[in-house]
């Protein structure tokens, strides 16, 4: 697995405002692209979010319930990213094993679990109000 060194995910810049944002960015795409190639869940997300958008344009009645569908899978993803962060950090300090390191992997998981509950939540009550079992 590559280190996130190699991505120029730690380069720091004090130049132009504009340079500082155009590197902010490339670092952000950086660790998109780190995920993807390196986190199976990330990468599931990712799937089910491409066939998500079109479903939840169908079944939404209004722009806030459909920013609601897709917002929620965003958010799962951003959860997963910093999850991933945690366990990168977690992993870097040591490898052995540490109730500590456990204890916050097993928080960030948790996190993840939430994040994914919030979803079904948010996307089994629009189901549900399109097939009449709510209004």
């Amino acid at each position: 697995m590559p280190s996130p060194d190699s991505f120029g995910l730690h380069e720091v810049d004090s130049g132009e405002p504009v340079n500082r944002i155009l590197l902010a960015f490339r670092n952000s795409w950086n660790g998109l692209i780190y995920a993807s190639r390196n986190e199976t869940a990330f990468r599931q997300e990712i799937a089910v979010l491409v066939v998500a958008v079109p479903v939840g344009y169908w079944l939404a009645d209004s722009t806030l319930w459909f920013l609601l569908l897709t917002g929620s899978l965003i958010l799962l993803l951003v959860v997963e990213l910093l999850n991933t962060s945690l366990e990168e950090i977690c992993d870097g300090l040591s490898q052995d094993y540490m109730d500590e390191i456990k204890i916050a992997k097993d928080c960030g998981s948790a996190a993840v679990t939430l994040t994914i509950l919030l979803a079904a939540a948010f996307w089994l009550a629009v189901v549900a109000q399109k097939v009449g079992l709510i209004v």
